[in-house]
């Protein structure tokens, strides 16, 4: 049964109020990426110094510290899932999800126990959901990360990578975040923790660059006690960083695409709302007339 012109009118006016939340969500969005980037930025220059440093304390020294130490044979590994703490992202927080059950099955496979961390309310209210236990959650940051949220989650990560697996610790520790390659392109990514694998980057060293000698005091243990946790905290800030453009990245498509299908809802419903009217003022006319036709022939039966 086609719906009235009343009807019609109700809900054209419910849809352009979506349509406002969801214009206003997205310029929102928009106006946050760029700060998120900026961010992302800003602490790109700490991290690849601080990488600079620990390549130079393992290269020049050779201590055996235990975030570097690979165990004989790994049987716990930890993943660290980052997801965002809201919705209407499109497939952000389930693209994460999807790739962290896709390692989880690698790691099972393997012969490892996986012991789930997460970052976000979506990445826990799907644990919630499915019952699982979880070893430590974190919520209400994914939009703006700070370093102290970093280094809270890594010295959580450290502590269960230095405590032996029979007690409950771990022997890796995975991370799966979203990277952010464009406005239009953000990718699930995993990359291992620990132990450690120090990169310095895909770019081949300057030839005119001379590597300094380096002397440690007291000793290159207490520099590497040092400055190892402060290069997992810096990794785990890079991953939120990258994960929160994404984040907004993400809204903002998903948004447009909301605001571009509202319209379209909005002027089909106009022309059906334009036909409906047409049809009353067609059937009010032919009642008319047809009153009209009646009484004239009346009158006519009369004479």
């Amino acid at each position: 049964m086609p719906a009235s012109l009343k009807e019609l009118r109700q809900r054209r006016a419910s849809v352009s109020t979506i349509k406002k939340v969801t214009r206003a969500m997205e310029l929102i969005a928009a106006s946050r990426i760029i700060k998120a980037q900026n961010r992302a930025q800003s602490a790109a220059p700490y991290a690849r110094e601080l990488t600079k440093a620990v390549s130079a304390v393992a290269t020049f020294s050779n201590v055996e510290h235990p975030l570097t130490t690979e165990a004989d044979n790994p049987s716990r590994a930890a993943v660290l899932l980052i997801t965002s703490d809201r919705g209407l992202a499109g497939a952000y927080s389930s693209s994460v999800i999807k790739e962290g059950e896709q390692l989880n099955r690698l790691l099972r496979d393997g012969g490892k126990e996986t012991v789930p961390y997460l970052t976000g309310r979506k990445a826990a209210a799907f644990y919630n959901f499915r019952k699982r236990t979880v070893a430590g959650k974190w919520e209400g940051f994914s939009e703006a990360p700070t370093y102290a949220h970093a280094r809270e989650i890594a010295d959580a990560l450290i502590a269960a990578f230095l405590t032996p697996t029979e007690d409950g610790g771990v022997d890796e520790i995975h991370v799966v975040y979203t990277r952010f390659v464009s406005m239009l392109t953000q990718k699930a990514e995993v990359i291992r923790l620990l132990p450690l694998e120090v990169v310095e980057g895909d770019e081949p060293p300057d030839d005119s660059e001379i590597l300094p000698l380096y002397e440690f005091e007291p000793d290159a243990e207490t520099v590497l006690d040092e400055l190892l946790p402060l290069y997992v905290a810096s990794r785990i800030q890079y991953c939120l960083l990258q994960s929160a453009a994404s984040e907004l990245a993400s809204r903002q498509k998903a948004m447009k695409s909301a605001t571009d299908n509202a319209q379209q809802l909005i002027e089909r419903l106009t022309r059906e709302a334009n036909q409906a009217r047409q049809a009353e003022i067609t059937q009010e006319i032919s009642e008319i007339v047809g009153g009209a036709s009646a009484l004239a022939e009346s009158s006519a039966g009369a004479e």
